[in-house]
C-alpha cells in the first residue's frame, strides 16, 4: 500500500458509511444490547469446520459446534464434553464417558455415536488424527455415554490432540453429518453448542447470523478460552461482512457494528482518537506470517527453487506491509514455532536471519534450472494480511526473475483453490500466503503448516522425512529437553527443505465499542462473557 493510498484510506475511514460511498454498505440502526454485531476478518464463504482450516471458518464453528476437550489459556487441555476418561496403565485403550444431558440444536441428545463418527472424520483430516489412525485398532461405542478408542501403541498427546485449538478442530456433530465423506462439504449445521447457525439467512460475503440455543448445557466452570463454561449473554450475534476497512472503520465509529477482529493498522490511530473506541492486541501469542508453495509442481518441486526464494526473502518487507512502522508489533523469526514459548529455536533458519540476498538468490535460480515456468499467486483481496504479503511476493518474484501470474481473489475462494492438486494452469497454483497463530505454532499440536508427510501434509503436501521423524520424536520425548532438541531438528530439516517460508511474527489489534465488555485476547474471538449495555 503506498503513502497516498494510506492517506486516502485514513480519510475516508473518518467519515459516516453514507458519506463514503463505499460499496456494499448497509443501513444499519443503532443494535439492541441483545444483538452483537461483528465484523470478521473475512468472508465466511463455507462452514465446514472439518472440510478445510481458514480460521475464520473455525471462530464462527466455536459458536456452534462443542467439543469433547477445550484448550485453556495455559495451552492445556480441559475436559469440555466429557466428563471422565481412563487410559490404561499400558496407555492402548482410552475409555470417554460423555457429559449427560447435552443435546443438539434439533432436540437429539448427543450420544457416543456420534462423537465416535465426528472423531473418524476429524482424524482424516487432521494431522494429529491421522497419527492416531496409523496406530488405531479399533474405535468403538461402548453405550450411549461412553466410547473407547483402543491402540497399538501408547499416544501420551491424546488429550492434546482432541482439544487443540488448530484447525481443524475435533468438533463434535451429529452422526448422520459426521458420516459425510471429510473431503466434502456437509450441508447442513447442527451442533450442540450455545448458538444456533441461522441458515436461512445465510448470505456468503454479505451476513451469517448465529442465533441463542436455549438447550445448551453449559460446564459450570468459569469459562476460559475454549475450556469452561460458555455463557452468550446475546439473543444474536450478526457477522457482517466489509472486505473494505475504510467502510468497517466508519461503522465501528458511528457505532452501526459493535466489534471488528482484525482493524487495518494504518486506521488505528484514527480509532485511538475515539473516546468511545476500544482497542488491544488481539492475541498475545501473535502470529507467524506464512509463503506457502506447492511442492507438487514446477517450479516448487525443485528445493533449488524454494532455497533461492528464501534467500530473498526480507522479512522486515513483509511485517511493514502487515503491520506498518511500529516495530513493536512485529520482529524477523528464523523459526516455525512460537517466540518466547518453551520450545522455542532458530535453528537452521540462518538463511533468514542473515538475508535477504538477492544477488546470490538469482545465481541460485540460474543454478536450479528455472525454465521461465509462470508462478501462480493466489492473493485474497479481501484479508489485509494476505493482500499485504501478495503484493511483496509479486514484487520480490518479479525482481527475482521470476514469470509471475498474479491472481487477485477473495478468502473464500483461496480456500476452495488451495484444496486443489490440479496443475497450476488447470485451477491449480503454486502458492499463496496465509498466517499461523502463535497457539498453533506453540507446539506441534495444531501446527498443521509445518507438517511434510506428503499427501497426508497440509496444502502444498510437502514430502521430507527428516521432518517428520523429528516430529515423532517430539512426540515419543519424555522431557522438557528431549521435547527442545526434536523441535531444533524440526526447524532445521524444515528449513533446509523449505516446507514453507516464514514471512516473520507479528501482533493485530482488535477494536471495539466500549459499550462492550469482556472482550479478552486469543487465538480466536471469544464470545463467552461479552456484553453490551
Amino acid at each position: 500500500m503506498n503513502l497516498n493510498r494510506r492517506d486516502l484510506l485514513k480519510g475516508a475511514a473518518g467519515l459516516g458509511l453514507a458519506a463514503t460511498g463505499m460499496i456494499g454498505a448497509p443501513a444499519f440502526s443503532q443494535s439492541s444490547s441483545r444483538v452483537l454485531k461483528f465484523v470478521p476478518q473475512s468472508n465466511l464463504a463455507n462452514f465446514d469446520p472439518i472440510w478445510g482450516t481458514q480460521y475464520v471458518v473455525r471462530n464462527g464453528a466455536q459458536l456452534v459446534w462443542d467439543t469433547l476437550y477445550g484448550m485453556d489459556d495455559k495451552l492445556v487441555p480441559q475436559r469440555q464434553m466429557i466428563e471422565s476418561e481412563e487410559v490404561s496403565s499400558d496407555g492402548l485403550t482410552w475409555t470417554f464417558k460423555l457429559r449427560p444431558g447435552m443435546k443438539f440444536h434439533d432436540g437429539e441428545p448427543v450420544r457416543a455415536i456420534d462423537a465416535v463418527a465426528s472423531i473418524n472424520r476429524w482424524s482424516q483430516r487432521d494431522p494429529m488424527g491421522l497419527m492416531i489412525r496409523a496406530v488405531q485398532k479399533e474405535l468403538s461405542v461402548v453405550n450411549d455415554s461412553t466410547f473407547k478408542w483402543i491402540l497399538g501403541k501408547p499416544f501420551p498427546k491424546m488429550l492434546l490432540a482432541l482439544g487443540k485449538v488448530g484447525t481443524p478442530i475435533c468438533f463434535i456433530m451429529p452422526e448422520r453429518f459426521a458420516k459425510t465423506d471429510p473431503f466434502k462439504q456437509i450441508d447442513d449445521y447442527i451442533g450442540s453448542g450455545p448458538m444456533k447457525f441461522s441458515r436461512k439467512e445465510f448470505k456468503p460475503g454479505a451476513l451469517a447470523v448465529f442465533e441463542r440455543f436455549d438447550g445448551y448445557n453449559s460446564r459450570k466452570e468459569p469459562g476460559n478460552w475454549m475450556a469452561g463454561g460458555k455463557q452468550i449473554n446475546f439473543d444474536r450475534i450478526e457477522w457482517i461482512i466489509m472486505p473494505d476497512p475504510a467502510t468497517a472503520s466508519a461503522a465501528l465509529q458511528s457505532g452501526e457494528v459493535d466489534w471488528w477482529e482484525t482493524p487495518l493498522p494504518d486506521l488505528v490511530p484514527l480509532l485511538r482518537r475515539n473516546r468511545n473506541i476500544a482497542l488491544d492486541i488481539a492475541d498475545p501469542l501473535g502470529n507467524i506470517g506464512s509463503f506457502r508453495m506447492n511442492h507438487l509442481f514446477a517450479p516448487f518441486d525443485n528445493p533449488k527453487v524454494r532455497r533461492a526464494v528464501q534467500m530473498a526473502v526480507s522479512q522486515e518487507d513483509y511485517m511493514r506491509a502487515v503491520v506498518g512502522s511500529d516495530t513493536k508489533l512485529w520482529k524477523n523469526s528464523a523459526s516455525f514455532f512460537t517466540p518466547g514459548t518453551s520450545l522455542y529455536t532458530e535453528n537452521g533458519g540462518e538463511v533468514l536471519k542473515n538475508g535477504p540476498n538477492m544477488e546470490l538468490a538469482k545465481k541460485m535460480l540460474a543454478e536450479s534450472g528455472y525454465k521461465g515456468e509462470p508462478v501462480t499467486c493466489l492473493v485474497a483481496q479481501d484479508n489485509a494480511v494476505t493482500k499485504a504479503q501478495g503484493e511483496i511476493t509479486a514484487d520480490l518474484l518479479k525482481r527475482l526473475g521470476m514469470n509471475v501470474d498474479f491472481v487477485a481473489t477473495d478468502w473464500g475462494t483461496v480456500g476452495q483453490r488451495r484444496a486443489s492438486k490440479n496443475e497450476p494452469g488447470k485451477g491449480g497454483w503454486n502458492m499463496f500466503h496465509t498466517w499461523h497463530a502463535g497457539a498453533d505454532c506453540a507446539t506441534i499440536a495444531g501446527n498443521i503448516g509445518v507438517r511434510a508427510n506428503g499427501e497426508k501434509a497440509w496444502f502444498g503436501w510437502p514430502n521430507v522425512p527428516a521432518v517428520e521423524k523429528n516430529i515423532d520424536e517430539w512426540f515419543d520425548a519424555s522431557t522438557l529437553d528431549a521435547e527442545k532438541a526434536a523441535f531444533a531438528k524440526i526447524n532445521k530439516a524444515a528449513m533446509d527443505e523449505v516446507v514453507y517460508i516464514p514471512t516473520g511474527f507479528f501482533y493485530t489489534y482488535q477494536a471495539w465499542r466500549k459499550n462492550v465488555t469482556g472482550i479478552v485476547g486469543g487465538p480466536l474471538p471469544w464470545f463467552n462473557g461479552v456484553k453490551k449495555t
